[in-house]
C-alpha cells in the first residue's frame, strides 16, 4: 500500500505540474483529491481492512500525501492566474499619456447652503450665529415659550419624546420641535441687546409628504432690546427676503398677514411674491401670487419673564423659517423629499 501511495505521489505531482488551465487544474483535484471517486479517497477507503499494524504506518503516509498534493493545486493555482493576468495585460494597449479620469468633487448640500445663506443675511448686519442640543427638556422647549400644559403640540402625536429618560423635574425628554429653546438658552445666559438666528435641525411627529417631514431644518431669529417695535420687525424680514431672493434678479415684495403664535403677541405671517412666477400666478403659489414665508412676531412678555427679563423696559421680535421651505422656491422644487434621497444627479442639478 505503501508503493501505491509513492506512486500516486508521483504521478499527482507531475500532472499538477503540466496542467494548462483553471478548469483544468479543477478536474486534477477532482480526481486525486475528490470524497467519493477520488484516487486517494479509494486508498483511505481500505484502511478498515488492515490490520492495525498497517493502519498505523498507511493512515499517517496518507494524509501526508493530501496535504502535500493540497499544497501543490494551491501553488499551481496561484501560478495560472497570474499567467492568465499577465496575458490579460499584454493584449492591452496603455496610453500612458492619456489624462487620468477626472475625479468628481463633493459639493455643499442644497439645504446647507440655503441655512448658511440665510445665517449669512443676519450675520451681515450684525447677529451671532447660535446653536444648542437637539434633545431638550420641556421647560426649555414648551414652558419657557409659553406653552400652556394643554397645548396641542405637546401630545405624544406631535412630539418625539424619549423613552425612560426625564428632566430635574421628572418631565421626559424630547427631540426640539424648533430652535426656540437655544433663544432661551442664549437670553438666559446673555443679557441685552440679544441679536441671534439659531440654525438647525427640528424634529416633529408628521406623516412625510411632498411638503411634510418628521426631520427638518428651521432658522429662527430673536431681537431683544429696548424700544424695539413691530415695525422694526417688519422692515428687517422684508430686507432679509430681498436679500435672499434679489441675486437671482427677481424683485421680491412682502405681505404681513396676523396670526397666531404661543411665543409672540401679537404674531404674523410674511408671504413673499412667488419668485417662480415674479406674482403672476402659477402653480407653485395656487395663481395667487403669493407664496407663505415665514411665521414672525414681537416676544411674548411671558418669554421674556421665563428668561429673567423684565418686559416692561425690554421688548424683542422673533421669527422661524423653515430651510426646505426656501430651498423648494429657491431651486424650483415641488416635492422637499427629493433632499433626502441623497440622489447624486438630483443633488448636481442644484450646484
Amino acid at each position: 500500500m505503501i508503493k501505491k501511495l509513492e506512486a500516486l505521489e508521483r504521478d499527482s505531482l507531475m500532472e499538477i505540474g503540466s496542467v494548462q488551465g483553471i478548469e483544468a487544474l479543477d478536474l486534477v483535484r477532482q480526481k486525486y483529491l475528490g470524497r467519493k471517486e477520488g484516487l486517494l479517497a479509494s486508498i483511505l477507503g481500505t484502511l478498515g481492512t488492515m490490520s492495525p499494524e498497517d493502519r498505523k504506518v498507511v493512515g499517517p503516509r496518507a494524509n501526508q500525501l493530501k496535504g502535500a498534493l493540497e499544497k501543490a493545486l494551491e501553488q499551481r493555482r496561484l501560478v495560472l492566474e497570474e499567467n492568465i493576468f499577465n496575458q490579460e495585460l499584454a493584449s492591452r494597449v496603455v496610453d500612458l499619456s492619456l489624462p487620468a479620469r477626472p475625479l468628481k468633487r463633493g459639493g455643499v448640500h442644497p439645504l446647507t447652503r440655503v441655512m448658511d445663506e440665510i445665517t449669512g443675511v443676519f450675520d451681515r448686519l450684525g447677529f451671532v450665529v447660535a446653536e444648542g442640543p437637539e434633545v431638550e427638556t420641556d421647560e426649555n422647549n414648551f414652558t419657557s415659550l409659553n406653552h400652556p400644559p394643554d397645548h396641542p403640540a405637546r401630545d405624544s402625536h406631535d412630539t418625539f419624546y424619549i423613552k425612560d429618560f426625564v428632566d430635574s423635574e421628572g418631565k421626559p425628554l424630547l427631540l426640539r420641535t424648533h430652535t426656540s429653546p437655544v433663544q432661551i438658552r442664549y437670553l438666559r445666559a446673555h443679557p441685552p441687546p440679544v441679536y441671534l438666528v439659531a440654525p438647525g435641525r427640528v424634529f416633529r411627529h408628521e406623516n412625510i409628504d411632498a411638503t411634510h417631514s418628521h426631520v427638518f431644518h428651521q432658522v429662527e431669529g430673536l431681537a431683544v432690546d429696548t424700544g424695539i417695535s413691530l415695525a422694526d420687525l417688519k422692515g428687517m424680514l422684508t430686507l432679509f427676503a430681498k436679500r435672499l431672493f434679489g441675486n437671482r434678479g427677481v424683485r421680491v415684495t412682502t405681505r404681513f398677514r396676523p396670526s397666531f403664535f404661543p411665543f409672540v403677541e401679537p404674531g404674523l405671517e410674511m408671504d413673499i411674491s412667488c419668485t417662480m412666477c415674479s406674482g403672476a400666478g402659477c402653480r407653485v403659489c395656487k395663481n395667487t401670487g403669493w407664496v407663505e414665508m415665514l411665521g414672525a412676531g414681537l416676544v411674548h412678555p411671558n418669554v421674556l419673564r421665563s428668561a429673567g427679563l423684565d418686559p416692561e423696559r425690554l421688548s424683542g421680535w422673533a421669527f422661524g423659517i423653515g430651510v426646505e421651505r426656501v430651498a423648494m422656491f429657491k431651486y424650483g422644487v415641488d416635492d422637499m423629499r427629493l433632499f433626502f434621497e441623497n440622489d447624486v444627479r438630483f443633488l448636481e442639478s442644484l450646484s
